[in-house]
């Protein structure tokens, strides 16, 4: 009997205020669908540091002319240092074959270029990438060695922006959770003032605090998980028309967002907006419930 009292007060409720009620779903789902989309930003950007670090590479470019005893010291040096994987050795030849590739797009600069002034060079996976500065401080001195280029210095780059991205979108969904709260402590205020008098009333004949708050707590929950629900619609619409839409050229350079990656972010955004939610709420009836 108490459990159909308490979810019949929490569906008149919502109806009640029902304007509050959709200004406050709306609200919620907006941060709710900042957050999933954080969450996704960063699982995604740590998808991408594995796969990029994994196969980055450190050129190790030789001087023109460079005499074979010094060639061979050097590769002998490089094979037996523990940070490095793997060297592959790339010729005059096969350093122009690269360069064709690279730039197929752009056949006056293939032709202007002849294979004997590409340097010869080192390609060295490292067992750890981020220990380039390592390598470059052990081998930039070297005689053999003219210039040590690591890829690893552009992808920095690229993930600082991405890591920029990634906290601009967490600050936007920081500012909409803070509107969401004050928006959820509100209505709960304006909820609890209707019913002064049913308040009032259950507290003299003895109702407990949970009993009278229950309601209430259920009320902005309710409000979480369908907010919840409306930004997983919105994650869903994302990958349906963005990232499998007008960014599916990007598939090469991004990691895939897979449909297991929004379910994940689901359980976060319910149990955010949910416990946020059952938090504010309860928080703002202990002080009404004071008075």
């Amino acid at each position: 009997m108490r459990v159909k009292y308490v979810l019949s007060e929490v569906l008149v409720g919502l109806w009640r205020n029902v304007t509050m009620t959709i200004a406050m779903i709306i609200t919620m789902a907006v941060s709710l669908t900042m957050l999933g989309a954080s969450g996704l930003m960063y699982r995604q950007v740590a998808d991408m540091k594995d796969l990029y670090y994994e196969n980055i590479e450190v050129s190790v470019f030789l001087k023109t002319d460079v005499p074979v005893d010094q060639k061979d010291s050097l590769q002998a040096k490089l094979e037996g240092d523990p940070l490095v994987k793997e060297v592959i050795y790339v010729d005059k030849e096969e350093a122009y074959e690269r360069f064709q590739q690279m730039y197929a797009d752009a056949p006056d600069l293939v032709k202007a270029v002849q294979a004997d002034v590409l340097p010869e060079s080192f390609r060295l996976k490292l067992n750890d990438p981020e220990q380039y500065r390592t390598i470059y401080d052990q081998y930039k001195d070297d005689a053999a060695v003219d210039e040590i280029v690591d890829q690893s210095a552009l992808l920095d780059k690229i993930f600082n922006i991405l890591t920029a991205i990634q906290n601009i979108a967490l600050a936007a969904a920081a500012v909409m959770a803070i509107a969401a709260l004050l928006l959820v402590a509100n209505t709960i205020q304006v909820a609890a003032y209707s019913k002064r008098r049913e308040v009032a009333v259950m507290k003299l004949v003895g109702a407990s605090n949970w009993f009278i708050q229950a309601p209430f707590v259920l009320e902005a929950v309710v409000a979480g998980l369908i907010g919840s629900l409306l930004g997983l619609l919105a994650l869903v619409g994302a990958k349906q028309f963005l990232f499998d839409g007008s960014l599916q050229d990007l598939q090469g350079l991004l990691s895939p967002v897979t449909w297991g990656d929004i379910l994940v972010m689901f359980p976060l955004m319910a149990g955010v907006g949910g416990l946020v939610s059952a938090v504010t709420a309860w928080v703002t009836l202990r002080f009404y419930l004071r008075v």
